[in-house]
């Protein structure tokens, strides 16, 4: 779509003026983290939801609970969402295309929150799994073997002071997730695939030294441009819509519709824009921009099967348990967890680094939020 001189010199200073306000993916973390915080319900209410007990791993016992109507004695979406907004550094999208599953877990004595889990259908391109089955995937074999944990997420400071982000992976890959998964998600899943939220920023991930459950299989080749933040975007996307005779550049319905518009938006202004230098300094901005993005590191499990590959390869047809089946029972899974956080927790407290604060995100704090 090819617009007037004014309105291209306009939406490309929008673009221009939000994303110079970074230098890191850190900082465009933190600057829509800090945009969304006001919408919630005041956090100072929600502190009491959290775990911040000085209790040893070997004392807890830890509860499931569904998020969603569909469940019996579930929690509601949007109890979940407030909680998770509150304590998590990413900006988690609501509306999620295909079959989701969502859990918060607690711990039972105390009844306070550790953590957020949801589980979602695999992407469809990824180059570590690729490489991984020497192949393309077959992708009605992926999706019917296959999920993807999209949030796992520990409260703070549980997840500091007991490995929580560990525990939270581990519950995705017990044989109790799995089976839940296939009754939710009507499939026979054998493979769970995650990705760390920072990528390269940190070379350590939870999901790192959780063998045989997790094994790291390389980074994502995944370079995109970071989302416009909500105010902006339909400031943007307003416009754009009057330009194009009322109508919005995709269907409402269209899966990814946010990035398809703004995609649309950014070739619009660089088809449309006569000043040279204005055009250069868009396309520069747009460039830098898209650097703020980064590889992210892929895990998978294969829930103690011993054929995963050859499976999702189309080599086999039939699943079979490996020599660490028994060790994806959930019992099984917590203890081993408990004798690592034990550790953990020993060492803190010796080294006087326990802590007992909860962290939410609010306008004035400023949160370590990649740890």
């Amino acid at each position: 779509m090819i617009i007037s001189e004014a309105d291209a010199t306009w939406a490309a200073d929008e673009f221009i003026n939000y994303f110079g306000n970074f230098t890191s993916i850190e900082d465009y973390l933190r600057f829509v983290k800090k945009e969304l915080v006001p919408r919630a319900n005041p956090l100072v209410s929600m502190e009491d939801e959290f775990f911040n007990e000085d209790i040893s791993p070997e004392e807890m016992e830890f509860d499931i609970k569904f998020i969603g109507d569909r469940f019996e004695n579930s929690l509601p979406q949007d109890h979940y969402k407030n909680l998770l907004s509150a304590v998590s550094s990413h900006n988690n999208e609501t509306n999620i295309p295909g079959r989701e599953l969502r859990w918060m877990v607690y711990e039972k004595r105390t009844q306070k929150v550790i953590g957020f889990i949801r589980f979602g259908s695999p992407t469809i391109n990824s180059k570590p799994r690729n490489v991984w089955l020497g192949q393309p995937a077959n992708l009605s074999l992926l999706n019917r073997h296959t999920a993807m944990g999209f949030v796992i997420v520990p409260s703070q400071p549980f997840g500091y002071n007991y490995l929580g982000g560990k525990l939270l992976a581990l519950l995705c890959v017990s044989h109790f997730a799995r089976e839940t998964l296939n009754k939710v998600f009507e499939k026979d899943i054998a493979l769970f695939e995650t990705t760390s939220l920072y990528g390269s920023t940190t070379s350590a991930s939870q999901y790192d030294g959780l063998k045989p459950f997790f094994r790291y299989k390389g980074l994502t080749e995944s370079k995109f441009l970071p989302l416009l933040h909500d105010r902006v975007f339909h400031k943007l996307h307003d416009r754009f819509t009057l330009l194009n005779n009322n109508t919005p550049l995709t269907d409402n319905k269209a899966s990814s519709k946010k990035m398809k518009r703004q995609t649309k938006m950014i070739a619009s202004i660089k088809k449309s824009l006569k000043d040279e230098n204005k055009l250069q300094q868009f396309n520069a901005v747009i460039e830098m921009a898209f650097g703020l993005t980064q590889k992210k590191r892929f895990y998978i499990s294969d829930y103690g099967y011993g054929n995963v590959r050859e499976v999702i390869r189309g080599d086999q047809d039939k699943l079979v348990h490996g020599q660490n089946w028994d060790k994806f029972h959930l019992d099984n899974i917590i203890s081993w967890w408990k004798r690592k956080a034990t550790k953990r927790y020993e060492t803190l407290k010796r080294d006087g680094r326990f802590r007992d604060k909860v962290e939410l995100w609010s306008q004035d704090e400023h949160i370590q939020i990649i740890r």
